[in-house]
């Protein structure tokens, strides 16, 4: 098996980092589109044309044949478009996010906590709503440049996280709402994980949206007629950049949990 994963960054390395955890004997092409991000500050039909040429560069020159949109703005806005322009099965991790919220709670009623333009998309708000649930979505535009700083245990990032928290849940109050789930709809998020546990109650299971669709990757996939081998060999592990390759090294390694030694700098700009 043959999975592309894509993002606009890094983010989606955490995505991968869950992956590589459950299906270590896949092979894996990681494709971050670092010179056109942030996809939030684009037009629909911007992030569309951005994910549309990522998607046919890992199906079409990487022979992907299982396809991760890791990225929650990519997700929300040309989840359809890349569907369509590419014949592989093609996963997003706002479907899995709110698929897991669907699993996890028992109110009915789910918090999340995202980037301004995911929930200015409505994405998770639409996805949970189909899945009979209410929710109440909050931006935290800090938590993304604080994670790529690197201060994931910083007073600062505590702090920001409360200040974040106690907003969301009091608009839940306000709103009546019992909520016992809350969706990391970032890609961010997942090395905050801790901090989100430690600052909410513990009537509040926390999503990890990262987990949550390397888990559905492999249910999908692990199938008896297509047995998986989860202590299998690692494989290839490809990673490619549209900007800088030190960059990403540096700061993808953090994300991956492991040091990145290679990625080959790609132009997508035709």
């Amino acid at each position: 098996m043959n999975i592309g994963v894509f993002d606009s960054g890094f983010g989606g390395l955490t995505v991968l980092r869950a992956l590589l955890e459950r299906l270590p004997g896949a092979d894996y092409a990681y494709l971050g589109d670092t010179a056109r991000l942030p996809y939030g500050a684009k037009s629909q039909a911007t992030v569309a044309r951005y994910a549309v040429s990522s998607a046919h560069f890992l199906v079409d020159e990487q022979q992907a044949d299982y396809l991760v949109i890791a990225c929650n703005t990519a997700s929300a806005l040309a989840l359809d478009a890349i569907r369509a322009a590419v014949p592989v099965p093609v996963l997003g991790v706002i479907e899995t996010g709110a698929n897991a919220a669907e699993a996890s709670t028992r109110t009915g009623d789910v918090l999340v906590m995202a980037t301004a333009a995911t929930v200015e998309s409505h994405a998770y708000s639409a996805a949970c709503k189909q899945r009979g649930l209410r929710v109440i979505e909050k931006a935290a535009p800090l938590l993304v440049p604080l994670v790529e700083e690197g201060w994931v245990e910083h007073a600062v990032t505590e702090e920001v996280l409360r200040i974040y928290l106690s907003d969301l849940l009091e608009d839940s109050n306000y709103a009546g709402f019992e909520p016992d789930t809350l969706v990391l709809g970032c890609t961010h998020y997942p090395l905050l994980r801790a901090n989100f546990e430690r600052a909410l109650p513990p009537s509040i299971r926390v999503i990890d949206s990262a987990e949550a669709t390397a888990t559905q990757v492999t249910a999908a996939l692990c199938l008896p007629e297509n047995p998986c081998h989860p202590n299998g060999e690692p494989r290839r592990r490809r990673f490619y950049a549209t900007d800088s390759v030190a960059k990403f090294r540096n700061l993808g390694s953090r994300f991956l949990g492991q040091s990145i030694e290679q990625v080959e700098l790609i132009d997508l700009s035709g």
